[in-house]
């Protein structure tokens, strides 16, 4: 029986990318990535590339509301490497009511937050840290769950909570739950895959 497949959908460094990359190399996670897409220069496509994944830049400057019809033509064009399933993984654009209904309970996204709390439009990295700070929140953490039509309001999967310290900063915060994050993205994959 042939690997499950799995694209992944970048934006920037790819640090969750990369625990992708090392789950599967060590063992841990029993899939193969079929494309790392970004939708802007970033770092993450080095990282596939290292690797040698598929890496495809489909950038949203020039690709605009074409963005996600464009990601779906590469996606399908292969019909040896379509994969069964999308991981956004720090994925910064918003993604084609068509695509997502096409793929329907076959992408989940990370986000670094206690969703259903800091979740939306403009809710995204750092912002989202201070936004913790400055509501004065006792915990935060991140979730990964199924996206549907809305922004960060898929069913959510699994979440890990991190305890938001008295001296946080939002550049600590997000450290922290990072390190979380690369956990729980793992574990969210499997669980995506057994469903």
């Amino acid at each position: 029986m042939s690997k499950i497949k799995i694209g992944v959908l970048i934006s920037g460094s790819g640090s969750n990318l990369q625990s992708i990359i090392d789950n599967i190399e060590n063992g841990k996670l029993d899939c193969k990535i079929s494309y790392v897409i970004a939708d802007r220069e970033c770092y993450g496509l080095e990282r596939a590339k290292k690797h040698n994944i598929s890496a495809v830049l489909v950038d949203k400057k020039e690709y605009g509301k074409n963005l996600s019809d464009r990601i779906n033509v590469i996606l399908e064009e292969d019909k040896n490497k379509k994969p069964d399933y999308i991981i956004l993984a720090g994925y910064l654009s918003i993604l084609s009511e068509s695509f997502i209904n096409n793929w329907n309970r076959k992408i989940i996204n990370i986000h670094p937050s206690l969703l259903p709390k800091f979740g939306g439009k403009g809710m995204y990295g750092m912002n989202v840290h201070r936004a913790v700070i400055e509501a004065k929140e006792k915990e935060s953490g991140a979730t990964v769950h199924f996206v549907d039509n809305g922004i960060d309001t898929g069913e959510i999967i699994m979440n890990v909570k991190v305890p938001v310290l008295e001296d946080d900063t939002p550049e600590t915060l997000q450290k922290r739950i990072l390190e979380k994050e690369h956990i729980l993205m793992i574990e969210g994959i499997k669980k995506l895959l057994k469903i």
